[in-house]
């Protein structure tokens, strides 16, 4: 059987570490080439490490999404290199300040928005034109349950997440009658330095790791999946569509 993932190049976002590395590891153990961005030189080099074991290939790009104009040089480093993006994995993510509005400064906030939003939408716009050069261009967004809960005292992050889902259903929108199809995943709970930063005092024994979430990630990057616009919830293992407040 030929392997669907077969020389097709994968970007994930946030690769050094958690859900991002494992997706990673995974995407490439499945056969793709696997673009990993992360400011973390020394995660990224472990995680060649570890595709390489799996005789698997990767490109590591050391880049805080913060620049926008290096989200943008990559983009035109991957059209010159490739011609292409198939697969488009943004992970990356900030918890930010645990602390009532009122005592969060206003920088606090701006530079959570700046990776979980701002960056996504940079993204979007420098890897559009190439996942459309795709024959099957996928794109997931890693969101969380904090978007639609309006956790308490983690508001910029659950108002980051509200808008990265938003812009996430607005693009899938946009593209719906294209070969993209754009999805969110909410992965929950998970066994990662974020959750444990979170929740200092939970047994981290308790929670999946990120290699079991990856395993569900992997197939919305097929060119297979067929659905756009819709939200995988990994804790009750259900993909579900967005509809209007009652």
């Amino acid at each position: 059987m030929t392997n669907p993932f077969a020389n097709r190049i994968a970007l994930v976002t946030g690769a050094s570490r958690g859900i991002g590395f494992a997706t990673a590891k995974a995407l490439a153990k499945a056969g793709a080439h696997i673009v990993a961005v992360a400011r973390t030189q020394g995660g990224l080099e472990e995680l060649d490490d570890e595709i390489r074991k799996d005789g698997g290939s990767a490109t590591l790009v050391p880049l805080n999404l913060t620049d926008s104009d290096g989200i943008a040089r990559l983009g035109a480093g991957l059209h010159e290199r490739y011609g292409k993006l198939d697969i488009l994995v943004c992970n990356a993510g900030v918890l930010g300040p645990s602390s009532p509005i009122g005592h969060i400064e206003l920088k606090a906030f701006t530079d959570v928005m700046a990776v979980n939003v701002s960056a996504n939408f940079q993204l979007i716009r420098c890897m559009e034109p190439l996942l459309k050069q795709s024959d099957a261009g996928r794109a997931v967004f890693i969101t969380s349950g904090a978007a639609n809960k309006a956790t308490a005292y983690v508001s910029p992050y659950a108002a980051s997440k509200a808008a990265l889902e938003t812009l996430a259903r607005a693009w899938a929108q946009e593209t719906a009658n294209t070969k993209l199809r754009v999805n969110l995943f909410n992965p929950g709970p998970v066994r990662t330095r974020m959750r444990a930063t979170l929740m200092p005092g939970e047994d981290p024994a308790t929670l999946d790791t990120a290699e079991q979430v990856a395993e569900f990630i992997v197939p919305m990057c097929a060119p297979d999946w067929t659905e756009t616009g819709k939200f995988y919830d990994y804790k009750t293992r259900s993909l579900m569509s967005f509809r209007s407040p009652a």
